[in-house]
This record gives structure tokens, C-alpha cells and sequence, in this order.
């Protein structure tokens, strides 16, 4: 596995060694010890799984305080533009993001730490989208960033007439109404 922190601080990137002949593919998507000696320990302690059509736009998603979660998300089918933005108030990158795009051509998948809001816009026909995080699921302590917030800018690639979202992500608050970290 091959692992580039991006520009925000604590945000990776890992690409998988992948090994193919004509019976297909072999990889390791996740080796505990390597990612501890790269990123440090998370005690990962759920699987997630996403079916989105084209257009599906999910996000900015976070949980507040003790049910904030770090994330690592891969695309097993299709391919999406993943986006982290980072809401730790102290960082010199607070309210900046990165995107990276994740195919099941490339294999790549993206580490984003406790403290930042999440989103993805799919890019392909369907995609199925994965994700293992560190903390449960918390109603009460979700929370969400309108998509095109203005502060944050964030270059969608595909028009906003063709983007589909849930009415729930649709009436999030700014990023200057946000609940962000210390």
C-alpha cells in the first residue's frame, strides 16, 4: 500500500498494490499494523456500504463532539469525487478541503480523521461505496454543511441541476452556522 497525506494535515490517500492476470484482480484493501505505522492507531469498529446512481450528491456529513468518527471510504463499483473539509478550529487548513477522485478503476481510497465534514458526488452510472469508521452512528450528534456553501467553494464537477439529494442535505446549514471543533 502506497500512502500520501494530502495537504490537510491528517487527510490520506492510500493506493493498494494490486496484483492482476486474466482471472481478474487481487489486493489488500486494509492491513491494521501497516495503516498504525503510516496513520497512527484507529480501532475501526464498523463496515458501511452505499448504491447511488449518477448525480447523487451525499454530504457534507459529520457527528458532533464525542460521536465524531474517522473515516476510510473506497468505491468497490463506479467512481465518485470524495470530499473532506476540515473543522478543526486550531488548524491552519480550518474550513479548507480536499477531494480525490475513488473508482473501482483506481483502487484508491481516502483516510479522513475525526474533525472534518464528508461528502461525495457520484460521477458514474452507479456506485457502490464503502466505509469503515471508528465511533457509532449518533443520531442526536449529526450534522451537516449545505453543499455549495460559499465560505468553502467546493468545485463540483457536474451541474447543480443534476445533482440529487436528500431534502435533509438540501436544508443544511453554512459553514458559518456550523458546529465545528476546538
Amino acid at each position: 500500500m502506497n500512502y500520501t497525506q494530502t495537504e490537510i494535515d491528517g487527510v490520506w490517500v492510500l493506493e493498494p498494490k494490486v496484483f492482476t492476470d486474466e482471472r481478474g484482480y487481487f489486493m489488500e484493501a486494509f492491513k491494521k499494523e501497516e495503516f498504525e505505522k503510516q496513520i497512527g492507531a484507529v480501532n475501526f469498529i464498523q463496515d458501511n456500504e452505499s448504491k447511488s446512481c449518477f448525480g447523487v450528491l451525499r454530504g457534507l456529513h459529520y457527528q458532533k463532539g464525542e460521536y465524531s468518527q474517522a473515516k476510510l471510504v473506497r468505491v468497490i463499483k463506479g467512481k465518485v469525487l470524495d470530499v473532506a473539509v476540515d473543522l478543526r478550529q486550531s488548524s491552519p487548513t480550518f474550513g479548507k478541503y480536499v477531494s480525490v477522485e475513488l473508482s473501482e478503476d483506481n483502487k484508491r481510497q481516502f483516510f479522513i480523521p475525526r474533525g472534518f465534514a464528508h461528502g461525495f458526488l457520484v460521477m458514474s452510472e452507479e456506485a457502490i461505496f464503502t466505509y469503515k469508521v471508528d465511533n457509532v452512528y449518533a443520531q442526536q450528534a449529526e450534522a451537516s454543511i449545505i453543499y455549495n456553501d460559499k465560505d468553502i467553494h467546493i468545485d463540483w464537477p457536474i451541474a447543480e441541476e443534476q445533482t440529487i439529494m436528500s431534502a435533509k442535505d438540501r436544508m443544511a446549514v453554512s459553514f458559518k452556522d456550523a458546529e465545528v471543533y476546538k
